[in-house]
């Protein structure tokens, strides 16, 4: 067996410790690359000359701490890896107390090795790849912000300095997917990202709005303390409004839509965003959240279904893709799915998900900046059916490329074989119906990546006459050799000895999962799978000569180029519903409120034009006035007495 199973259940067990030593500078991990973001984006065309070299040394800086610090909680004791550090009181308005604190424990040290080691390598890569960019300063400094805020988000020690982060991360991402500014295109995909992930912020919001009414506080260690006393309703609706959070950031069904359009932005974007960091903090918020998830079955079941649905829907569009860092965009959505299903499964999925989400920074970043070697290659391009037979031109690319083809496929000893193939086991435990769907998934992502990877470096040559395709430079290959060596290892050291359950166990929990079909053949049922969803694609692709699409497609193929037409369905339900919303309003506001008004003044000006009349300036009649005054309270006193 790959991995043992010894490990029994253990409900979270981390003991608060105040940050002393080391860890009271734990502040530097997010100082560090926020000061590069600062030289850079303030520091204006002074900083041209030195800045992509100083953003680069800053995200490397905090990885070199963030190891240090790693080691020095594996020397504490279990129970007492959980650091707190409280830098300033932040907020204290009567009961509403939040500080400004960090924490550190498995699971924060887990994403910030990882978004500071990726995210150096990112950076290194793009010194090569950005060389010619004449704005590459800012480009950098986005970067440099981008990881700043991302650490902020996952060493906050409550959710309201986790919101901070988010909103961060959304603005960085906003400023890094249209960084291309001059392009229409590139413009246009930033601020749908914008919008669709402020829809998911909105959900985010009430569930912390709905946390203070219900516990009087939003910090972890508070939540954790207090869940217990929630209803079932207000647990459920805590565990939904994070849900749609975490939907908006790692585009999960139905926010889905922007990922994909947001391949706008320079390729290191998608490999460090859109691949590796942001789009897995959506997982974050859920795993962090399992003191709400753990009580709450109708919300795991809401996680369950928006993961299975999202990684089957990504699956599906990835099948149809003929631009290579969108095919990569919906393997992410696809993948992202597989981690939230696993996250919606309680203590049995939130050490896989976590295991998968390590395990797939590696070999989709990897990925994505091999796409970005090739489209350096071929000008920019990033139509496959423009590409084939690359494989002899970019050996370095090709070899890196197909070792993450190798991980997410799930083949062994790669990487995603312990991590993917844990969650299928897991959620068949939970569910015949989201085993089935994990299992569905995994041979049709064999299908769409075979199709890829046949399309760009294998298949016949269907270069431009234009194109000279060669090897990239070293700042880029490296990175991407150093990715592929963590595609192939990281599966395998995150489950010898079970150094990852034990390592998250106290934060998260862990129980085993019990599969309803042996381990052994669910593994062949996989490996199955996965070798019918290759066959077909070499099949179909590995002999492809045309450069123009078929125009008898099918419907599905269609549908899965419009991304099951979201776009269409956003347009008409939200966009167009919106429109006639507003204009019923509008009517509304016009016929009734701003009538009333209307009607009021004319009586007002009718009458003042009747009351006008009356003032002459004469004084016989005022004095008639005066008379007819008198004689009617003569009459009405008369009246009065009969």
């Amino acid at each position: 067996m790959r991995y043992s199973f010894a490990l029994e259940a253990i409900s979270p067990s981390l003991t608060n410790q105040v940050a002393t030593g080391s860890f009271a500078n734990l502040w530097l991990l997010i100082a560090l690359p926020l000061f590069g973001a600062l030289v850079l984006l303030l520091g204006g065309n002074r900083t041209n000359s030195f800045g992509p070299l100083l953003a680069a040394l800053m995200p490397i800086a905090s990885f070199g701490f963030a190891v240090y610090l790693w080691l020095e909680l594996l020397a504490l004791p279990e129970e007492l890896r959980s650091q707190n550090l409280i830098l300033f009181e932040w907020i204290n308005i009567g009961s509403f107390q939040v500080p400004f604190g960090l924490q550190l424990d498995p699971l924060s040290m887990s994403f910030v090795l990882l978004i500071t080691g990726v995210g150096s390598l990112i950076h290194i890569y793009s010194l090569g790849y950005m060389d010619h960019d004449p704005g590459k300063r800012r480009f950098f400094g986005y970067l440099n912000l981008f990881v700043a805020a991302m650490l902020l988000l996952v060493l906050a020690d409550n959710y309201l300095l986790l919101y901070v982060g988010w909103e961060g991360v959304g603005l960085a991402s906003y400023l890094l997917i249209g960084y291309y500014q001059h392009k229409p295109s590139a413009a246009a995909a930033a601020k749908k990202a914008f919008v669709v992930n402020r829809v998911g912020d909105v959900g985010l919001s009430l569930a912390i709005m709905l946390m203070f009414v219900a516990f009087h506080t939003v910090t972890f260690a508070g939540i954790s303390d207090k869940a217990e006393q929630g209803s079932a309703t207000v647990l459920f609706l805590i565990g939904l409004f994070l849900l749609v959070g975490a939907a908006g950031k790692s585009a999960q069904v139905p926010l889905q839509s922007w990922l994909l359009d947001a391949m706008e932005g320079p390729t290191p974007v998608s490999a460090l965003i859109h691949a590796a960091t942001m789009v897995t903090a959506g997982v974050y918020l859920i795993v962090r959240s399992n003191s709400i998830y753990d009580l709450s079955v109708a919300a795991q079941n809401a996680v369950i279904v928006v993961g299975v649905v999202t990684l089957l829907a990504g699956a599906f569009i990835g099948m149809a893709k003929d631009d290579i860092k969108k095919a990569l965009a919906a393997s992410t959505m696809s993948q992202i799915g597989y981690m939230v299903l696993a996250a919606g499964l309680g203590p049995i999925g939130y050490v896989y998900a976590i295991m998968h989400l390590l395990t797939h920074g590696f070999f989709k970043a990897g990925m994505f900046l091999g796409a970005g070697s090739v489209m350096h290659a071929m000008n920019d391009e990033v139509d496959m059916r423009k590409f084939g037979a690359l494989r002899a031109v970019m050996l370095i690319t090709f070899g890196t490329f197909f070792v993450g083809y190798l991980a997410i496929l799930g083949v062994p000893p790669f990487a995603g074989f312990y991590s993917k193939d844990l969650i299928i086991e897991a959620a068949f435990d939970r569910s015949i119906i989201a085993g089935i769907a994990t299992l569905l998934g995994a041979g049709i992502t064999a299908f769409y990546m075979s199709r890829l990877i046949l399309m760009t470096f294998f298949s016949n040559k269907r270069w431009e006459d234009d194109a000279h395709p060669h090897e990239s430079p070293a700042t880029m290959t490296i990175p991407m050799i150093l990715l592929a060596v963590g595609s192939v290892a990281s599966g395998y050291l995150l489950t010898f000895n079970d150094s990852l359950k034990h390592w998250l166990a106290p934060v998260t929990g862990y129980k085993t999962p019990e599969p309803p079909i042996a381990i052994p053949v669910l593994i062949a049922m996989t490996l199955t799978t996965v070798a019918i969803g290759v066959a077909i694609a070499i099949r179909m692709y590995l002999r492809q000569a045309d450069r123009v699409a078929p125009t008898n497609v099918s419907i599905f193929t269609k549908a899965a180029r419009k991304d099951l037409y979201g776009d269409a369905i956003n347009e008409a339900v939200f966009m167009r519903g919106g429109q006639k919303v507003v204009n019923g309003t509008t009517t509304v506001d016009n016929s009734v409120v701003e009538g009333s008004v209307r009607f009021i003044g004319r009586i007002t000006l009718g009458l003042s034009k009747i009351i006008r009349a009356t003032q002459t300036g004469y004084t016989r009649n005022y004095a008639l006035a005066m008379l007819l005054g008198a004689s009617l309270m003569l009459l009405l006193a008369a009246i009065v007495r009969l």
